[in-house]
């Protein structure tokens, strides 16, 4: 019964408590800047940012991000073997929110920053 307590009042509050510190950068980084949601989260320790309407791919995004040290996961990678074009996959990014505070927050205001420049056709 340890492992089950453990999980239950230790692990989960952690991460409970790093995704709702990541929700509110997000929030304050992205506003309503540009059209953003965040699919329900089902576990993990990972958040889906959706990017409406993203007006390049989440993979170009992804590059631009990872030229400024940040990575994320392109959705795309995630709905693989689709026999129909869907646009939603090119516009979410999983983010993980296991870094230390300090790191997730540089992280996500970096993402933000480009998300803008991405939807004002900027860079």
């Amino acid at each position: 019964n340890r492992l089950l307590r453990l999980g239950r009042e230790v692990i989960r509050p952690f991460y409970q408590q790093r995704s709702e510190f990541a929700k509110q950068v997000l929030a304050q980084a992205l506003g309503d800047r540009v059209p953003w949601a965040l699919h329900v989260q089902e576990g993990a320790f990972f958040l889906w940012l959706w990017l409406k309407n993203l007006p390049v791919p989440a993979a170009e995004l992804y590059r631009r991000l990872k030229a400024r040290k940040v990575l994320v996961i392109p959705g795309h990678y995630f709905a693989y073997g689709l026999d129909h074009d869907w646009r939603h996959p090119h516009e979410c990014l999983r983010l993980t929110y296991s870094q230390p505070a300090p790191v997730v927050q540089e992280g996500l205001e970096i993402l933000a920053e480009e998300a803008v420049k991405a939807f004002a056709g900027q860079g």
